[in-house]
């Protein structure tokens, strides 16, 4: 297609010239004529050096206008590719298509939509797939809704309160503290060896849960274990820990018929690490020396229909268990044994 930016004047119309001029007057519409067709072969030569690579690539190329958008290669090598999306904004904001300094870029395909973050993955460990629900016993809210925890629910063979408050030391050291501090370094440990761990509570809530509700978090769970942390709040002079049992009963949605077995097999664990893992023994008040105790008259076991296990760490009220209860170094000990008890029974 002939380049004609500026195209020359057109020539004087003949009509008025007479041709019986004298010759140098014809010699200038000759003139005329060829002047018209200069820019055409010009414009064919320039498009012939384009096509073939050279042009204003060349150190000796003749510095000629650009051609229009619509004349040119595409693969032109030289001047900015013209943008399908307009002209770049005033304010200096690049149009799409290039970069921020306006260069051009490579259109390329739309970039498919990124995939959603995915959730931080449970550690790898040779318990992996195994899920464990830990229950800190209370709440320190429990103190400012006694309306709240007094309210009666059915626990499947009797009707009792909601929650308690727990017990504290004599220094006001409160239970509720020391059994989510024990339980959070307890899901440490087990989470270490893969295990999914779920919480009753983080002291996240005004109150509670109720037990009916911590009973109905380990269920819904489908836990292969539930440990529900306590310490207890016995005369001065008791000392040591127990785990307790559930009792075989049914009655409403209580029936642990299930769940005895695995449940002591679970407590003997805990025990056994537990005096290990602390160097203190089991109780000297209940148990008969063995560490373990059977309750019927818990809500927590009797509507468990998971192996679940409650511990009383110590006794709160003895100064000696209480100085123990209130060191954090003994408390990562107390909550290395339940672990490595709750790691046997799992089979790691």
């Amino acid at each position: 297609m002939p380049y004609d930016e500026s195209p020359p004047p057109p020539p004087e119309s003949t009509s008025s010239v007479d041709p019986d001029r004298p010759w140098f007057a014809r010699r200038s519409t000759l003139t005329v004529a060829v002047a018209a067709l200069a820019p055409t072969a010009l414009a064919g030569w320039v498009l012939v050096q384009v096509l073939s690579g050279t042009g204003s690539a060349g150190a000796s190329a003749p510095q000629v206008p650009p051609l229009p958008a619509s004349a040119q290669s595409p693969q032109q090598p030289s001047g900015p590719a013209p943008s399908s999306h307009g002209d770049a904004k005033a304010s200096g904001e690049p149009t799409p298509g290039t970069t921020g300094a306006g260069a051009p870029v490579t259109p390329t395909a739309p970039a498919a939509p990124a995939p959603a973050t995915p959730a931080a993955p449970v550690a790898k460990g040779p318990l992996s797939g195994k899920v464990v629900v830990v229950d800190p016993g209370h709440n320190v809210g429990n103190f400012q809704h006694a309306r709240e925890i007094n309210q009666q629910v059915d626990i499947g063979t009797n009707r009792k309160e909601c929650d308690t408050t727990g017990t504290t030391t004599n220094s006001g050291y409160k239970e509720a503290d020391f059994t989510l501090d024990v339980s959070r370094r307890l899901r440490t440990a087990l989470e270490a060896q893969g295990v999914k761990v779920v919480f009753t509570h983080e002291a996240d809530r005004p109150w509670g849960p109720c037990i009916t509700e911590r009973a109905r978090i380990g269920n819904e769970a489908k836990a292969d274990a539930v440990v529900s942390v306590h310490a207890d709040g016995s005369s001065a002079g008791n000392r040591g820990f127990h785990v307790i049992l559930p009792a075989r009963v049914k009655g409403g949605a209580a029936d642990t018929a299930k769940i005895v077995g695995p449940s002591k097999e679970l407590g003997e664990r805990i025990a056994g690490n537990f005096t290990r893992s602390t160097a203190t023994g089991p109780s000297n008040y209940v148990g008969g020396g063995t560490g373990l105790v059977v309750r019927d008259d818990l809500g927590g076991l009797n509507l468990s229909t998971q192996p679940k296990v409650f511990i009383e760490c110590g006794n709160m009220r003895d100064a000696n268990d209480a100085a123990l209860l209130m060191d954090p170094q003994w408390r990562q000990k107390a909550a290395q044994g339940i672990a490595n008890g709750i790691i046997g029974f799992l089979g790691g």
